[in-house]
């Protein structure tokens, strides 16, 4: 009669030679995937801190038209810079005249499409419903953004146009790139706008 405890080594013997030979078989290809998964949500893709900084200072030249600091920008998949812009709904005196709509206009015109595959667009702030609305008609293939807007955010805040499958396109969402640059840019934009004499004039 086998002892109890024979079989119980046994077991774990059989449960780690298991666990070891398809680590072996399939480690490569889970390693791989892995990669796939990281490049495709941003998370080691320095790139992303890159074309922020760019949005950053369209959002800087905003602030400097006392428009709402909020830049982007707009990258083919070779990594060309298509279009950048800021804010300019009171300047331009045109409610549409958001950052993303502006970029997305001018590089539709610089390609000669309306369709933008394969391009990202990078916003400080998180996209509005507007923004992504255009974004999904422009098939835009992926949005990175700075700081989340909970008052506005339609890329994960308050909704999440991205996720619904009853739209025919489904773009992919990258938050948080430099947020806390996007997030002070702004917040100081409208601490000044609070503490100076015409308060609550405009914004």
């Amino acid at each position: 009669m086998i002892e109890p405890t024979t079989v119980f080594a046994l077991y774990i013997r059989c449960v780690v030679r298991f666990k070891f030979t398809k680590s072996l078989r399939y480690g490569n290809s889970i390693g791989k995937d892995f990669e796939k998964l990281k490049s495709k949500t941003g998370t080691m893709d320095p790139k992303h801190a890159q074309y922020m900084r760019l949005a950053l200072i369209e959002a800087e030249k905003a602030g400097q038209l006392d428009e709402i600091p909020v830049g982007a920008v707009l990258v083919a998949a070779s990594g060309q810079v298509l279009a950048s812009a800021c804010n300019r709904v009171i300047t331009s005196r045109d409610p549409s005249a958001h950052a993303e709509i502006i970029a997305i206009r001018q590089a539709a015109q610089a390609i000669g499409n309306y369709r933008l595959l394969n391009t990202t667009l990078y916003a400080t702030i998180e996209p509005c419903l507007m923004c992504m609305g255009a974004v999904v008609h422009a098939r835009i293939k992926t949005v990175v953004f700075g700081a989340a807007d909970p008052k506005w955010g339609a890329a994960g805040s308050l909704y999440h146009i991205a996720r619904d499958t009853r739209l025919n396109h489904q773009p992919a969402v990258v938050s948080g790139v430099c947020a806390q640059e996007c997030r002070s840019l702004i917040q100081d934009f409208f601490r000044t706008k609070r503490n100076s004499p015409t308060a609550g004039s405009r914004c």
